[in-house]
């Protein structure tokens, strides 16, 4: 069913039809609500252009993605998936846009062109310019983490510091006194991820406050980088006990680095971290983790965004995650050495 057949039965001219659809020009109470019975009566949607025009809105949202060079880890995919999925549950379609290194000029014309109704913006650096930038624009935005000073902005976010700070103190309990922590790669911490830094800031006041050994070794987020990562380390210092880690790409690297290296989890090494469920439950022996709610964490920032289209001044929200520690098998008393 098109306008055209619309106008036939209301006895009305097509444009008066647009008319009444799209609100650009006024039309009389009568004849709008012989318009509307017509499309009472056989069920017509208008298309997305047709209230994207009527409401004044392009109903997109824009996503910001890591260039694909980087290769997205799957926990960068799942929160891809999930934002896709709770705006086609709002009937809204999303615009991807890449940001960093060459692909500036993207998230650019992201925001000047007025290509979407709001973004949402992944891999928050501490001191983020892309977060000043739509500052700046005016545009609607949400971010999935946080830079350094979050206040006046809306956010969803995993508290990193608290949930590795939880783990390692459940390493001491377990009585493991020297601990490491594998985190992401060099170059994210160089720019100031901030889940990295967050993290190193947990571990470093638990190491400190139990009086515990720690070493922390930047790692690339990949399988292989995993497994040369656990061989720098079990090589240089065998007396750890313990690993925790936020990097959930790089464990079957470390589990291939630990088998190679004769170690038994958790009768040798413990391990403990951060992840996504699956990836938890992929290890072998599963790993005790805090299990990131991916998609939960995607669909709230589509709410989130949502919410600032509607109501642009009004108070800012946030949601920082602090998800349970799962106690699985990988995780046991210190070795006696």
């Amino acid at each position: 069913m098109n306008i055209g057949e619309i106008a036939r039965r209301a006895g009305v001219s097509r444009s008066t039809v647009s008319y009444a659809l799209s609100g650009r020009r006024a039309v009389s109470p009568g004849t709008r609500q012989r318009i509307q019975a017509v499309i009472d009566e056989i069920g017509y949607r208008p298309n997305a252009a047709a209230r994207a025009l009527k409401e004044g809105r392009t109903r997109t949202l824009g996503l910001v993605i890591p260039p694909a060079s980087l290769l997205l880890t799957d926990m960068q995919l799942g929160f891809v998936a999930s934002v896709v999925e709770a705006a086609a549950h709002a009937d809204l379609d999303v615009l991807l846009s890449p940001s960093g290194g060459d692909h500036d000029r993207s998230f650019e014309r992201l925001i000047s062109g007025r290509r979407v109704d709001g973004v949402i913006l992944m891999e928050i650096r501490l001191e983020d310019e892309r977060v000043t930038r739509l500052q700046r624009a005016g545009l609607p935005f949400v971010t999935i983490g946080r830079t350094a000073h979050p206040h006046g902005t809306c956010w969803v976010d995993v508290d990193y510091a608290t949930l590795v700070a939880r783990c390692t103190h459940h390493l001491a309990d377990l009585g493991h006194r020297e601990i490491a922590l594998i985190n992401r790669s060099t170059e994210l911490v160089a720019a100031g991820y901030g889940p990295a830094h967050r993290a190193q800031a947990g571990f470093g006041e638990a190491v400190a406050r139990r009086g515990l050994t720690g070493t922390h070794l930047p790692c690339a987020d990949d399988p292989a980088a995993g497994e040369e990562c656990f061989e720098q380390l079990h090589e240089r210092h065998p007396e750890i006990t313990a690993i925790v880690t936020i990097n959930e790409a790089a464990l079957p690297g470390i589990q291939r680095g630990m088998e190679r290296a004769g170690l038994a989890v958790p009768h040798d090494l413990s391990l403990a971290g951060v992840a996504a469920r699956h990836w938890a439950e992929g290890f072998r022996p599963q790993l005790t983790a805090a299990d990131i709610p991916t998609l939960e964490m995607g669909k709230h920032a589509v709410e989130l965004l949502l919410e600032r289209i509607a109501t642009p001044d009004g108070a800012p929200r946030h949601l920082l995650l602090t998800p349970p520690i799962s106690l699985r098998d990988s995780t046991g008393p210190a070795p006696v050495r």
